[in-house]
């Protein structure tokens, strides 16, 4: 529902209360629709502001080529969403690691764990698709759209009050909890007084389709270099989505080329496992910042994907990781319901929240920079030592669990709509806990 109309109630400061919610979503993005969805599921009174118009997707659904992990792919499964992907999808059977200039790689197989593959490969734009057609089945989901968020008001007591504004002026919404899904440059986290740590990598991420001489195969390449990783990920339309990081320095000369001069520099930087480059797409370029909220919940106020942490691309993990957010902030407000308390914003939730989420967080964002650190250093002493791990983790079985745990999204404590009774086969349990999911 597009609307901007509900009956006014007063609010202390003099102010109208346009309307009142459980929970206040701001940002239709992946995460942000993706937690409306499963609250919608439990009963809530949901809110969802929305900077996109009706009819047109958010700038975040574009062509870049998103790796779904296992456990997201069980999420979205039961939140109907996967039913709703009308392109295909390619599969991630096997992951090939290795780094320019040093010897040794990492070939992690699906079937080796008793899978038939690790997650899958979706274009953004597809998935913000079928996200918009089950957000449109929703039957209590109040969209604003399109919205834009000014600031916070002054609440009453148990509630969070919201300024928002469209072409009519502004209006004041209220809420048990705000959610904060609107990305890297958040202004709900502005508004907050939530700092945030920033790092620079130095590197841009070129994303485009290519065409390569061999068909994918299934498997999921990823080329470790000084200045970020070139990827080729198995699309489902028999193309390749290619990642390529450049310098940030070089970033406006490498736009510039033609489409062989580009089709050429990403074929040096990768190589020729995958047959030569033949065409490729418009390209997209983003730059590689890390961006950690000092906290990620206030009162009555939660940040969650990309709002909490934006992590380097390497490996894959952001979006898998805020989508993780979402679903145990959801778990959370169902259970919490089940034993009769209604009040979603309470300061106990929150601190469960923050509980469930810390060893997750720690270590997918620990893991992603590390990385990404380790890769770009071209040191004398790391080459050596960079193979030598490449070496070891192809060989020592309890190494490539922990890279594959973590590939397919069973890190920490896991929400239960990411998890099926399969995870503990793989051996990602955590018996010491009696946690089910598990620990990469």
């Amino acid at each position: 529902m597009n609307a901007m109309t509900s009956d006014a109630t007063p609010h202390s400061s003099g102010a109208q209360i346009h309307a009142s919610h459980d929970v206040l979503i701001v940002g239709g993005g992946l995460v942000g629709a993706s937690l409306a969805i499963a609250l919608d599921r439990i009963g809530l009174d949901v809110g969802l502001i929305e900077a996109a118009p009706p009819g047109a997707l958010p700038a975040v659904f574009d062509e870049r080529n998103l790796s779904f992990a296992e456990a997201t792919l069980n999420a979205l499964d039961a939140l109907g969403v996967l039913a709703k992907l009308r392109a295909p999808t390619g599969p991630i059977r096997r992951i090939h690691i290795s780094r320019r200039g040093d010897f040794g790689r990492t070939v992690l197989e699906a079937q080796r764990y008793g899978r038939e593959e690790f997650g899958r490969v979706v274009v953004a734009r597809d998935f913000g698709e079928a996200l918009e057609a089950r957000l449109a089945e929703l039957p209590r989901l109040l969209r604003y759209r399109p919205v834009r968020f000014v600031g916070l008001a002054d609440g009453d007591e148990g509630w969070r009050a919201v300024r928002v504004a469209d072409g009519a002026g502004e209006r004041i919404l209220r809420t048990r909890l705000l959610v904060a899904a609107d990305g890297t440059r958040s202004g709900v986290r502005d508004a907050l007084g939530i700092g945030s740590e920033q790092h620079d990598y130095g590197q841009t991420l070129f994303v485009a389709r290519v065409r390569g001489e061999r068909t994918p195969d299934g498997t999921a390449y990823e080329r470790l270099g000084r200045d970020g990783p070139t990827a080729l990920l198995p699309r489902g339309d028999r193309h390749y989505g290619l990642i390529h990081g450049v310098a940030t320095a070089e970033a406006d000369a490498v736009a510039a080329l033609d489409e062989a001069g580009f089709l050429a520099r990403a074929q040096d930087a990768f190589g020729w496992r995958a047959g030569r480059l033949l065409a490729c797409g418009a390209r997209s370029l983003y730059p590689a910042i890390r961006v950690l909220a000092q906290r990620t919940v206030a009162a009555r106020a939660v940040l969650v994907g990309n709002a909490a942490q934006t992590i380097h691309p390497i490996g894959a993990q952001g979006f898998n990781l805020g989508l993780r957010d979402a679903m145990t902030l959801a778990e959370l407000i169902e259970q919490q319901r089940s034993a009769g308390d209604a009040d979603c914003g309470s300061e106990a939730l929150l601190a469960r929240y923050l509980e469930r989420r810390r060893e997750d967080r720690e270590r997918t964002v620990g893991f992603s920079d590390g990385l990404a650190r380790l890769a770009s250093n071209e040191t004398e002493l790391m080459r050596p030592l960079r193979s030598l791990g490449l070496f070891a983790f192809d060989r020592l079985a309890s190494a490539q669990s922990f890279l594959v745990g973590g590939a397919m999204g069973y890190r920490g404590d896991v929400p239960a709509l990411c998890r099926n009774d399969r995870a503990g086969a793989a051996g990602f349990d955590d018996a010491a806990s009696g946690r089910r999911g598990g620990r990469a």
